[in-house]
């Protein structure tokens, strides 16, 4: 059985959540991520680069997860959350995308901008991988022969 793989980076960004998103999220509620103005907007930037979440007949895919982050603010900053030299626990989304390795460096440079420009923290946490492999067709082949069976 062949699968074929792509190499793809994955984009992966830190985004602060309400208490109440979190737990609705933890519940279930899909519809919460249209609810959050903030995750809303992230998805209208994956919705608006179509070279992000490319995986053939699926587009605009994304992967998410919820938990905490910790920091602790320094003297200057400019925090949306915390005071300085206090110890902060926030409630975060992690959203995870992919797209694919050769896409030029000025393509992704645009669309680390508009990350940046929608995102409420001063420092936004946004992570960006070196090429890696992800599966990227389905097993036609087998399930056709599964079904004719």
């Amino acid at each position: 059985m062949d699968i074929e793989m792509k190499t793809v980076r994955k984009l992966r960004v830190h985004w602060p959540i309400s208490s109440e998103i979190f737990t609705r999220l933890t519940k279930g509620e899909a519809e919460a991520f249209q609810d959050d103005q903030g995750i809303a907007a992230l998805l209208q930037a994956l919705a608006a680069s179509p070279e992000l979440g490319d995986f053939g007949n699926y587009r605009h895919v994304f992967e998410s997860g919820v938990g905490f982050e910790g920091f602790t603010v320094s003297e200057g900053a400019n925090p949306t959350l915390g005071q300085v030299g206090q110890r902060t626990i926030s409630t975060t989304l992690a959203f995870t995308t992919y797209f694919d390795a050769a896409l030029e460096d000025a393509a992704v440079d645009r669309i680390i901008r508009r990350i940046v420009e929608i995102h409420p923290w001063e420092v936004p946490v946004i992570e960006l991988s070196g090429p890696l492999s992800v599966s990227c067709t389905a097993l036609a082949a087998a399930y056709d022969h599964q079904a004719a069976s």
